[in-house]
């Protein structure tokens, strides 16, 4: 039972970090150009005056709003509908991510000083502090960083390449 827990956790630390790769790094880099464009200071402004509760309220919103996408997604999978629903997945997990994180980044403090929400969120990092120090997650998670590494190098090689060489002109 032991060994059959243990790849258990194997595979769900390899799709997490696939996942995670894919997604996250995508959501990260949105987010932060969304941060830096002053179009979205004064909705900044206007969500770090919010009390506590609708702060809540609206954290809560694109979660309720954005999570019924993954069984729409599996729906049109499951009738054919491949790319349909793989798009469908994509969009809705990289909206999701990026408006979460980004009210998460936000409007933290306010969130945390909810009894409730600070609670969860303690438990919910203490579940994912347990499961990132087993060993197979923190395997998975070293294959995960060397295959970043070796695509981000593949890549940059791959863009050196295609970049038109300089003329030099050399005096006689």
């Amino acid at each position: 039972m032991n060994r059959f827990l243990k790849l258990v956790v194997f595979l769900l630390a390899a799709i997490y970090f696939l996942v995670d790769a894919i997604f996250l790094t995508v959501a990260k880099s949105l987010a932060n150009w969304i941060a830096e464009h002053w179009i979205f200071e004064s909705l900044r402004a206007w969500i770090v005056s919010l009390p506590p509760y609708p702060t809540l309220a609206l954290f809560a919103l694109p979660l309720a709003i954005l999570e019924p996408v993954k069984p729409m997604a599996a729906y049109f999978v499951g009738t054919g509908h491949v790319a349909t629903g793989l798009i469908l997945l994509v969009v809705g997990e990289l909206l999701k991510l990026v408006l979460v994180e980004r009210l998460f980044s936000i409007s933290r403090g306010k969130l945390m000083s909810i009894p409730a929400f600070a609670w969860v969120y303690w438990k919910y990092s203490a579940a994912k502090d347990c499961i990132t120090s087993m060993t197979a997650w923190q395997v998975m998670r070293r294959w995960s960083l060397v295959a970043q590494y070796v695509i981000r190098s593949y890549a940059l090689k791959l863009k050196a390449a295609q970049s038109p060489r300089r003329i030099t002109f050399q005096s006689r």
